[in-house]
């Protein structure tokens, strides 16, 4: 794909066009009502035109961890304004220490930790602590503008995580599946084509490959095949299961898939629709439907 088709690619998540196929319509639509909540996705190719399918796409959901995958981006974007970024030190305060994050509860107190060994542990075991330290690093105005130049339109990062005082004040941390399903694109048309786009192909590639390192399987990936790669990041809270994907990112037929939820009552039922969703988008999407 040459950096013109690219840009139009791009350009069609951007505008959301029309599902092409009432009757795919139809399949989502059935899966969602199975749903005691609201779900939302997004499944695209890297091909120019209308998504495989979507479904409530630019409803906001609460972004969960998933929103990790923009302090993510910000690290490589910051790396390649100021060569030598990834390697910065941050100081580790045991006082900010949270739930959710094993990884550094085992570090000691007064630990120096570069920004690039951050971000494995915010990945693939989605540490809390670690994601709140590149935060506080970064700060929320790059991270956002991160969003914006990535085209996301409707993607906030509000809070630090478990915040439990902005969580009162309904500071919450949001996205769609379609802002998600535009920056995975993204990444997976820069890593595939050898081009710039919301990072250097080279960042593209390293950002891909941490996503691989996700240890989290439960959702998008129960759903495929095991032969088929997934790089992926999930994310929940109290009624909210979400992930977010690309499926066989280095292969011939790679494509990205959304799934968010939120108001759930019945966490199995959630992941149920999710497997589902995750099926139905590789028989039309991936290497058995392309």
């Amino acid at each position: 794909m040459r950096r013109s088709v690219f840009l139009c690619a791009t350009a069609g998540f951007a505008a959301f066009p029309r599902i092409a196929s009432a009757t795919v319509y139809d399949r989502v639509e059935a899966i969602a009502h199975r749903v005691p909540g609201v779900i939302g996705a997004y499944c695209h190719t890297l091909a120019d035109g209308a998504p495989v399918f979507a479904y409530n796409p630019a409803v906001q959901f609460p972004a969960a961890s998933t929103i990790k995958l923009l302090i993510l981006l910000t690290a490589y974007r910051a790396d390649e304004a100021q060569p030598g970024a990834l390697d910065e030190t941050v100081l580790y305060d045991r006082k900010t220490l949270i739930a959710g994050s094993d990884f550094m509860a085992a570090q000691p107190d007064g630990a120096r930790l570069s920004v690039r060994q951050l971000l494995v542990p915010m990945i693939a075991v989605s540490d809390n602590t670690a994601s709140n330290l590149l935060i506080t690093h970064f700060g929320f105005d790059a991270i956002n503008a991160s969003a914006a130049a990535a085209g996301l339109q409707d993607t906030v990062l509000a809070r630090h995580f478990l915040d439990y005082a902005a969580i009162v004040r309904h500071n919450d941390n949001v996205t769609t599946p379609l802002d998600m399903a535009t920056l995975l694109g993204a990444i997976a048309n820069g890593a595939r084509e050898d081009v710039a786009t919301v990072a250097t192909a080279e960042h593209c590639k390293a950002m891909i490959r941490l996503m691989l390192r996700q240890t989290d399987r439960d959702g998008i990936p129960a759903g495929l095949p095991a032969r088929a790669q997934v790089a992926n990041k999930t994310g929940e809270i109290d009624g909210t299961r979400n992930d977010v994907a690309i499926v066989e990112p280095f292969e011939d037929s790679p494509y990205v898939l959304t799934v968010y939820t939120k108001w759930l009552t019945d966490y199995a039922a959630g992941y149920a629709a999710m497997h589902a969703l995750a099926r139905l988008s590789y028989q039309l999407a991936g290497s058995s439907g392309a």
